[in-house]
């Protein structure tokens, strides 16, 4: 086969990829967007705008802390979009100070919604004598306890003021002497946010209850003045793993320091007087552009517990995944053995329209239960603690089954729930490893090795895009291959020897595996559609990602624009890549789509001359996808397989299917109505009606 990379193309462009954090920035914009749609269920708005909270924290945390870090430390370089570190500091800045200030907006634009429907969030000042004298008692009964007031003086130095916690700042002056103090308050994290009152539907913010008893915490003093703040802070984990003795310690070890990471952003009400902001960015050492001046209330996260409220009707309309068509029996209620089921052919999973608990999570017991399984292997990168997947591996061990489960303790944010229960895992008699020096695992593997009654040793496999986590199974969209294929289970044996011992492979038959061979893989597959077209064979692609930055693959796509090649995109957060600009990409045709689930699955399909090239799996388009994590990607091969993935694909880029395009000008515009303002299609309650209407009937 001819190079494509090799013919001749336009040249690209320096300024051909968009930056990083301010598309990922982009992407929160899209969830506020959904907190801001009327036509979204009202609760389900609340929802929406703790989503954008957490993620803008998690943000700061993580990306806005790196790049202050590496500014300070003198090594920050140029991002690849052409803006140098200052300058895009600068607007990041602009950009969450206007988004917050959206959010505040929408905010008080869903309040009268909620309060026509009976909820409410009352200030102190709402609540008549009655509901006043309640809540007295509940901070006599519940708060106080809990509450430290910490003075700053000369014999008091400021205190440590903690990652997103809420705080008051408090002044108080003695009334013997007339002098001023300043004192802090942190408002426990222990407590709801929200405090109901009488147990009902409406609520008073926590802080507020708190200020309104100053009086109980500073007894003799005179309270002159009470703002609200709250920062955060770095919060990223690094461990030097060729230096550390031991990967479990060291990271302990930083995740003790994590508390303490220098802050990149405070948060502070409006109303705060400059003599106590100046008090507070000097003592936190930080700058004035890192402030954020927002109206009542900060930190919307608490929004979690509103949105859960018991309140059917401003909800989405209820959704039970159901079993599996390929696993499920018509004739009979019984559900078939998933094993013998997997022995007569490939299971494509589709979650959380296919339930996960009656598929993978009865897939991984009933190995544990079989006297004939012999051996199971497992990745777990995520996953709850109560998880039934932990419990069915432990059960496996403790009935003699040699177990290995390979741990990825470094899953930014869940290391310490991960470092427990692979404690848990090794007291039970499973072997767990934490995978390759210097790489994630984060590639979503199980094996189980099966001696089988025709006297086969078979190795039964399961391949997905998502996590071994049950709950987050309900919310994200994720795809899964079950397959005997003696193919797939020869390449996942020598992937669990790669990640547990000292081999090298890094040859397969039906996997892509990062760091080795996803990228280049799908350049290839790139270049072999820009021959196809080349040549007049029919040659298509289109992605299902989650993020794509990488320069490599943007460039190729670019190139197979340039020769003619129709390219669909559909990303879900991050994306470097332009659409549609002339002699660019004017081939390439970029959406996103948000919705009640998260889309999480990862697709890469090639029309490959009418016989379509289809591969699944963990990895997205990132630098550190594809050089820094296994990830693996697995060729489906089964027509009605195939068929499926390709349904899945047409629907998310119908042109009658809501969704974002990316412009030309780098902007996203929303299109969820059509010429005649009638709303364009849902893709997941497409999706949801499609599962319900047959079991059986192939998605098309």
């Amino acid at each position: 086969m001819s190079s494509a990379t090799d013919a001749p193309t336009e040249e690209l462009p320096a300024d051909r990829f968009s930056d990083r954090e301010l598309s990922w920035l982009a992407f929160n914009q899209r969830v506020l967007e959904l907190a801001e749609d009327t036509t979204v269920p009202a609760l389900e708005r609340a929802k929406f705008l703790a989503i954008f909270a957490s993620n803008l924290d998690e943000f700061y945390m993580v990306r806005v802390a790196g790049l202050k870090r590496r500014m300070a430390a003198g090594i920050a370089v140029q991002a690849a979009s052409g803006l140098t570190p200052r300058e895009l500091m600068k607007r990041v800045h602009d950009r969450t100070r206007t988004l917050q200030s959206q959010q505040a907006q929408a905010f008080r634009d869903l309040m009268p919604t909620l309060r026509d429907a009976g909820i409410q969030i009352l200030r102190w000042r709402d609540l008549d004598v009655d509901e006043q004298k309640a809540m007295s008692q509940m901070f006599d009964e519940q708060i106080f306890a809990v509450l430290t007031p910490l003075a700053v003086d000369p014999a008091h130095p400021f205190p440590y003021i903690s990652g997103l916690s809420l705080n008051l700042a408090v002044v108080v002056r003695n009334p013997n002497t007339g002098q001023e103090h300043f004192a802090r308050v942190k408002v426990p994290p222990t407590l709801p946010r929200f405090v109901p009152l009488d147990g009902g539907e409406h609520f008073v913010p926590l802080e507020d209850v708190i200020a309104a008893h100053l009086g109980s915490l500073f007894p003799g003093m005179e309270v002159l003045q009470r703002h609200t703040f709250r920062v955060t802070r770095n919060e990223d984990v690094e461990v030097e793993e060729d230096e550390a003795e031991n990967l479990l310690k060291a990271l302990e070890r930083e995740l003790s320091r994590r508390r303490f990471g220098p802050p990149v952003r405070l948060e502070v009400e409006e109303t705060i007087d400059p003599h106590v902001l100046e008090l507070l960015s000097e003592e936190l050492d930080i700058d004035r552009n890192e402030v954020v001046t927002l109206p009542w209330p900060l930190d919307l996260t608490g929004l979690f517990a509103i949105s859960g409220l018991d309140r059917p009707e401003m909800l989405y309309p209820p959704f039970l995944p159901m079993t599996s068509p390929e696993l499920s029996e018509v004739e009979t209620s019984d559900a078939p053995e998933i094993l013998e089921v997997m022995r007569s052919r490939d299971v494509l999973l589709h979650h959380p329209y296919d339930s996960f608990s009656t598929s993978v999570q009865a897939f991984l017991e009933e190995a544990a239960d079989d006297p004939n399984v012999l051996a199971i292997k497992q990745t777990l990168y995520r996953t709850s603690g109560d998880s039934p997947i932990v419990h069915a591996l432990i059960n496996a061990a403790e009935a003699g089954k040699q177990v290995l489960v390979l741990v990825e303790i470094k899953a930014r944010f869940d290391e310490q729930a991960n470092i427990r229960w692979a404690r848990k895992l090794e007291q039970a008699g499973c072997h767990v490893v934490y995978g390759v020096v210097g790489l994630k695992t984060h590639s979503k593997l199980s094996m189980v090795v099966r001696q089988d009654e025709d006297g086969v040793l078979r190795r039964y496999t399961h391949i997905g895009t998502g996590n071994y986590h049950p709950k987050t199974a309900r919310l994200y969209e994720d795809l899964g291959l079950l397959t005997s294929s003696a193919a797939v289970g020869d390449d996942v044996s020598k992937l669990f020897n790669v990640l547990t011992g000292y081999s090298l492979t890094t040859d397969y038959q039906r996997l892509l595996v990062a760091p080795h061979s996803v990228r280049s893989g799908l350049i290839e597959r790139i270049d072999r559609e820009i021959d196809h077209h080349r040549q007049g064979r029919p040659a298509t692609i289109r992605f299902k990602v989650n993020s794509i930055v990488d320069e490599q693959i943007i460039d190729a796509l670019y190139r197979a624009s340039q020769a003619g090649v129709s390219v669909d995109v559909l990303v879900r957060g991050i994306c470097g890549i332009k659409a549609g600009v002339p002699g660019l990409s004017e081939n390439i045709r970029v959406r996103s789509i948000l919705g009640r689930f998260l889309e999480h699955s990862r697709i890469y399909w090639f029309e490959n001359d009418g016989e379509p090239d289809v591969l699944i799996g963990s990895a997205d388009l990132m630098h550190r996808n594809l050089d820094r994590r296994v990830e693996a990607l697995v060729s489906i091969v089964g027509e009605q397989h195939v068929a499926n993935l390709s349904a899945i694909l047409d629907l998310s880029f119908d042109p009658r299917t809501a969704s974002w395009h990316l412009m030309a000008d780098g902007e996203w515009v929303r299109e969820s109505q059509d010429d005649d303002g009638e709303p364009l299609a849902d893709l997941q309650t497409e999706l949801i009606a499609l599962k319900r209407q047959s079991r059986r009937a192939p998605l098309r």
